[in-house]
């Protein structure tokens, strides 16, 4: 037996006692309909404020608006990391970065060496296959799981979308981005469609076939809708860029191209709501709508927030979002209550009427008791990036990275965020600062030194590992022009 099929075998006799943990003894049931159809939409790189209902006047997302409005609309919702594969990751294991390893996307030293004062740490690129995802649990209680889309947490029998608990796979392997929007694909899990088919529209056609295909099933199921848009390469059709060349700008939000793309996505989602609705099935289906992080520099404006995708600012992780489901929860409500992504996988688990894994650590937290109008204990939010990522430009200029080893962490309303290199920290409230502009850690010294002890206990319990080896390459005169650009001392 190979160590594929080896660890495959073991995860499948563990999966085994955590499904008999939450079903042995109790009568069997045939009716499985009750249980929720689940349909999670994670767009790729759509800044928070990139939809009309977070404030976006030149964008036009008629439908998400719709559906954030008639929802469960959250305003403090974060992704666990401030690029793609790290929340995938966070997504699909219930946990923060530290657990899976998945800290960044091709490789953790990006960007100039000698720029680098401290030598980050080497995370994987890949979900291990050790890990219990929640569609392998949903799977083992009778769910029918399908991913559509952006995957890059792997490809194949040991980290594809099929090794960790989905029956299929539409376009889901390693890349993070298409090489094309347009077929085509050049995608080993994607047949090209006629030239110049679209590939938000593609991938949700595949998604109305199952949709239509499992109307008549009394077989409950689970969608991933992880959209390849609106993430690089920018591109979108000549009609629909000369539609945005012809708008009015009123704000830094001014990309017409970018602006088609989630023109496209929103189209397209409108579609597939159509769908739920003209077949029934939006009756026992709950939709989720997440990003994975903050809108990139390369396509759009996340102010007031500051900074961008790879930043642990606030333009790097909070996200748009909401549930859509009128015929389970109640409809127009807006929760003020922070949540993250990793808590996606006991909410989901709790809507099917799962046990959680005992023999996994999970950091997220059931969002149901907010769903039903109560609420959560207060806690705190953990981001953990050990990583450089380079790149971007600011008001302020360029600078060589998004990202220096550091961490963050949100109680209350206040928000800490530690660089490791330096030592140095920032404290912000964000009832008050959500543009993030004024440090308090002088101004609030006993809310620093609260939030303080918080993060070292929090690295002390969990052992999570900090960068401290100095870079033998590094070299002052190259940091320049950094990270520091965006700092507030």
């Amino acid at each position: 037996m190979d160590v594929g099929n080896h660890i495959k075998l073991i995860k499948w006799c563990v999966m085994l006692s955590v499904a008999c943990l939450g079903s042995c003894g109790e009568a069997p049931t045939d009716n499985a309909i009750d249980k929720p159809n689940i349909i999670f939409i994670l767009a790729d790189d759509l800044g928070w404020r990139d939809v009309g209902f977070n404030g976006s006047q030149f964008y036009e997302t008629p439908n998400l608006d719709r559906l954030a409005q008639e929802g469960i609309q959250f305003t403090n919702a974060y992704a666990n990391a401030a690029n793609c594969a790290p929340t995938r990751a966070s997504i699909m294991s219930g946990q923060y970065t530290f657990r899976h390893k998945v800290y960044s996307v091709n490789g953790s030293d990006r960007g100039d060496k000698r720029a680098q004062e401290l030598i980050p740490l080497f995370g994987i690129d890949s979900l291990q296959p050790q890990i219990i995802t929640f569609p392998e649990l949903l799977q083992e209680a009778g769910y029918y799981t399908a991913h559509f889309g952006k995957w890059h947490l792997g490809e194949g029998s040991i980290s594809g979308p099929t090794a960790h608990g989905f029956h299929q796979n539409i376009g889901g392997w390693k890349r993070g981005s298409p090489r094309s929007y347009f077929s085509p694909y050049y995608n080993p899990t994607l047949e090209d469609g006629p030239n110049g088919e679209q590939l938000t529209d593609r991938l949700t056609d595949e998604v109305i076939a199952f949709l239509k295909q499992s109307k008549d099933s009394q077989k409950p199921f689970y969608v991933n809708f992880w959209t390849y848009g609106v993430h690089a390469p920018i591109q979108t059709t000549q009609a629909l860029k000369e539609k945005y060349q012809a708008k009015e700008v009123v704000d830094e939000q001014n990309n017409p191209i970018y602006a088609g793309m989630v023109e496209t996505l929103d189209r397209n989602i409108g579609r597939l709501v159509a769908t739920l609705e003209s077949t029934g099935l939006m009756e026992n289906t709950i939709l989720v709508f997440f990003s994975d992080n903050g809108g990139s520099w390369r396509g759009t404006s996340n102010k007031p927030l500051k900074g961008a995708k790879g930043t642990l600012y606030e333009g790097g992780i909070r996200e748009p979002a909401f549930i859509y489901a009128p015929g389970i929860f109640e409809g127009s409500q807006q929760i003020d209550a922070p949540i993250i992504s990793s808590d996606f996988y006991p909410t989901f688990l709790d809507w099917a009427g799962i046990d959680l894994p005992k023999e996994q650590a999970l950091d997220g937290v059931s969002l149901t008791p907010l769903l039903n109008g109560g609420g959560i204990a207060e806690r705190a939010l953990f981001w953990y990036a050990p990583v450089y990522l380079p790149g971007g430009s600011t008001a302020k200029g360029a600078y060589a990275f998004r990202s220096i080893p550091s961490s963050a962490l949100r109680v209350g309303h206040y928000k800490l965020m530690r660089f490791y290199a330096e030592e140095f920290d920032e404290l912000y409230n964000l009832d008050s600062d959500r543009e993030e502009q004024i440090n308090l850690r002088d101004i609030e010294p006993r809310m620093y030194a609260r939030l303080q002890k918080i993060l070292d206990g929090f690295h002390q319990e969990h052992k999570v590992p900090i960068p401290s080896k100095r870079n033998p390459q590094y070299n002052q005169e190259h940091t320049v022009a950094t990270y520091q650009n965006l700092r507030v001392k």
